[in-house]
């Protein structure tokens, strides 16, 4: 039997705007200036992800622009596929707040590495353990669906999160332990309802970080 194997890219980073909000699963867009500064790690998933794929992305414009930025970089367009459930997490009617507005708003300790803590829920919004159970389903039926072929997925850092949480059945605070950079590469490959992971956050040589 050959595996399903998932290639998780997160989008590029957004616009430095929206980089001073928690904006959560806010469409916001890209960064123009990071995306022409950035051709070169396009390139680098263009030529590392593999051919043929069937293509996925979110609601989410930023996914969906990255998508095409890896498309124009040289890999084959393809028309993605969208899938609502691997949307960034929601978090309620804190979206949009600045960070020190919502730090003031937290009522859990946060993660030793994340703004927040992987059980609290912001009022309307969700937590981690809310996020893995919508991917996970989601993930499953991808393989189900589509037995033995390569699958690239264009989502955001807590969806892909949530999609190492339920291959490897973590919790939501083990989630928040994995690194997930902007236009990183997430690798994971399903067969007979086990799964594996090939790499997490994968970068491209080159990437750093915009201010």
């Amino acid at each position: 039997m050959t595996p399903t194997r998932l290639f998780l890219i997160r989008h590029a980073i957004v616009e430095p705007s929206a980089r001073l909000t928690v904006y959560g699963d806010m469409d916001v867009a890209l960064c123009g200036v990071a995306l022409a500064a950035e051709v070169a790690a396009h390139t680098w998933l263009a030529e590392r992800l593999p051919r043929p794929a069937r293509w996925f992305c979110t609601p989410l414009a930023r996914t969906r622009a990255t998508a095409a930025a890896i498309f124009a970089a040289g890999y084959p367009e393809s028309e993605p596929t969208v899938l609502p459930a691997l949307r960034e997490q929601n978090l309620g009617e804190w979206q949009g707040l600045t960070h020190e507005a919502f730090t003031a708003l937290l009522r859990d300790p946060p993660h030793p590495f994340w703004p927040h803590s992987a059980d609290e829920r912001p009022p309307g919004g969700e937590n981690v353990a809310d996020v893995v159970a919508r991917v996970g389903p989601v993930l499953d039926g991808l393989v189900r669906d589509h037995p033995g072929e390569d699958l690239v997925i264009v989502a955001h850092g807590g969806s892909i999160r949530a999609c190492l949480a339920h291959a490897c059945a973590m919790t939501g605070h083990q989630a928040l332990q994995f690194s997930v950079r902007n236009l990183s590469l997430t690798r994971l490959e399903s067969l007979g309802g086990h799964w594996r992971v090939g790499t997490v956050n994968e970068e491209p040589p080159g990437l750093t970080p915009m201010p």
